[in-house]
């Protein structure tokens, strides 16, 4: 008797199990949402040498989803963030990600942030089947122009550019803005860096022709000491010079070339398209008396799309955060935020599951705010790709708008390639 109490109490658990798999999956309850609430999460830095990005970019987040609660929130639930920070280090990245989804059991990840955190989980939040929406890097993995499974990362939904792409566009620029020939990139031992020499490249070698000599030097992601990559470019005689980096390794080679004898336009990344980047650059450069100008691509276009800035600006002092009203980080979160609304807002209210939000992300077409709009239907996880091209201001450090936000194709009619 006592053993058939036992197998029968076996059987019901396991039943148990099934049925809670089944709704997870199928349609029913889903972790992270109750009747009042709809929790996600993100594991970003803001602590460490990272955290003028990963603040600034949670803020964004939460004060997004700050303005929804108010107004009710989605479906009758306010929308809750659980973030951990990480430090920028790939190793507790990966151990927050999994708490989120196994402990917290969050809904979605909402602004994963960070290159080497992203590298770390994507295998992990592939497995998992969980959504992630935004990611706050624009590596190579995330590129996708048909995420057929989940396996495949259908539940991706990469929002910012993607360096490839970024890096393509980067060499048509250049070209463009000064017929370069011999153009120089220093670019960092990291995806980042890669990537966007990847997109360089095949932009230079398959796409604009012959003629073009690439000089590329190699440097660390921080390295405090680049003298002997400007030193090459200075060797070579280049024409221009692309940083191929994120924010904080920029302004120390900007600094390098600032105070060294080159003297060429320098192009880099959108991650540098922040006031933020000329501060760390302005001593060195103005304190030399240097003329060289400084360009870097943007996603985000605020003068074109200026009633989505103010509600932006708006919804920063609503949440408390008016000193990162200009932050393009913030913005980036902002974004963030609404496009898992607005995913969020297509699916159905009485069936939520992660396949259903899926479904609506593919067949919803995303207004991202400050910036152009975004389809994932087909599987396509390419990150949007209009960018601008901004100068910068050195003696009000700002950034000013030369091109607004175009794509790659109208770039390369311009130059009859």
């Amino acid at each position: 008797m006592k053993k058939f109490v036992k197998v029968a109490l076996v059987s019901v658990f396991v039943l148990m199990l099934m049925s809670l798999t089944a709704c997870r999956n199928e349609g029913g309850t889903v972790q992270g949402i109750t009747d009042y609430v709809i929790y996600v999460g993100n594991t970003a830095a803001t602590s460490g040498d990272f955290a003028f990005v990963g603040g600034p970019f949670n803020a964004g987040i939460e004060a997004y989803f700050h303005r929804v609660n108010n107004q009710g929130g989605v479906h009758g639930r306010r929308i809750e963030l659980v973030h951990h920070d990480d430090g920028f280090n790939p190793v507790s990245g990966l151990a927050f990600t999994e708490a989120l989804i196994h402990d917290d059991r969050v809904f979605a990840l909402v602004g994963h942030f960070g290159t080497p955190t992203i590298g770390a989980t994507l295998d992990l939040i592939k497995s998992e089947g969980i959504p992630a929406v935004y990611f706050a890097a624009g590596i190579g993995a995330l590129y996708n122009q048909n995420a057929d499974t989940i396996a495949n990362g259908r539940g991706l939904f990469p929002v910012q550019p993607i360096f490839i792409t970024e890096g393509r566009i980067l060499a048509a620029r250049v070209v463009e803005e000064y017929d370069a020939q011999t153009i120089g990139v220093i670019f960092t031992s990291d995806e980042a860096g890669h990537d966007m020499l990847r997109g360089i490249r095949y932009q230079l070698t398959e796409r604009l022709g012959d003629g073009f000599n690439l000089v590329e030097h190699q440097i660390a992601p921080l390295q405090a000491d680049v003298t002997s990559a400007v030193l090459s470019m200075y060797a070579a005689d280049v024409d221009v010079v692309i940083v191929a980096t994120i924010q904080a390794t920029f302004i120390i080679v900007a600094n390098a070339i600032s105070t060294s004898s080159l003297n060429v336009p320098i192009f880099t990344s959108y991650v540098s398209a922040d006031p933020m980047a000329l501060v760390g650059i302005a001593a060195d450069y103005n304190g030399n008396d240097r003329t060289f100008p400084i360009y870097t691509t943007a996603w985000l276009d605020v003068v074109t799309h200026l009633s989505d800035a103010l509600d932006f600006i708006a919804g920063m002092e609503e949440f408390g955060q008016a000193e990162l009203a200009m932050s393009a980080f913030a913005m980036a979160g902002w974004i963030a935020g609404s496009t898992f609304v607005q995913g969020l807002r297509a699916t159905d209210a009485n069936n939520i599951t992660w396949e259903s939000f899926i479904d609506a992300m593919e067949n919803t077409m995303i207004n991202l705010p400050m910036a152009n709009v975004i389809d994932f239907s087909n599987g396509r996880r390419t990150g949007t790709e209009d960018l601008a091209l901004l100068r910068a201001n050195m003696e009000t450090l700002e950034w000013e708008t030369i091109h607004s936000l175009e794509s790659l194709d109208a770039i390369m009619q311009r130059l009859g390639r």
